[in-house]
């Protein structure tokens, strides 16, 4: 057990000399080898060369990521990827709060400034005032 315990301790170092000024695995890479992974099993199903093919492609850039020394041009891929992803999460999270909330609270848009607005339910009709233009609207809860 001893020296198995001394193997994994000199696998580690070694792994750790060999990261050494390389960039590693962030948020973009994870996100590529998990649709690597899903191109995998949709490919069980429908166009297994084509799916094949770009799983492969997907692994091999995230693993070139990974092991780059170039960390100045991978932090600006992950800044792009940010741009793009950001929003979408952010919509799946709203969308999740708000139906998780849907037997509390109702959420209404502001005809004017297009603001999402959340209000208590069963208070049944009541002004509401946007927060951010000051519009009123009468709307039943």
């Amino acid at each position: 057990m001893d020296k198995f315990r001394q193997w994994l301790q000199r696998t580690g170092y070694r792994m750790q000399t060999a990261m050494a000024g390389r960039y590693g695995y962030d948020e973009l890479s994870q996100a590529m080898t998990l649709a690597a992974l899903v191109s995998v099993i949709v490919g069980l199903f429908a166009y297994p060369g084509f799916f094949c093919a770009l799983s492969l492609i997907l692994y091999i850039l995230a693993f070139f990521r990974m092991y780059s020394k170039n960390t100045a041009k991978r932090r600006k891929e992950l800044e792009a990827y940010y741009r793009l992803a950001n929003p979408v999460k952010a919509w799946f999270s709203r969308h999740r709060r708000m139906f998780a909330e849907r037997k509390t609270h109702r959420y209404f848009r502001c005809s004017q400034c297009g603001t999402s607005l959340r209000v208590p339910r069963g208070k049944g009709k009541i002004k509401i005032r946007c927060p951010k233009c000051g519009a009123e609207i009468i709307k039943k809860t």
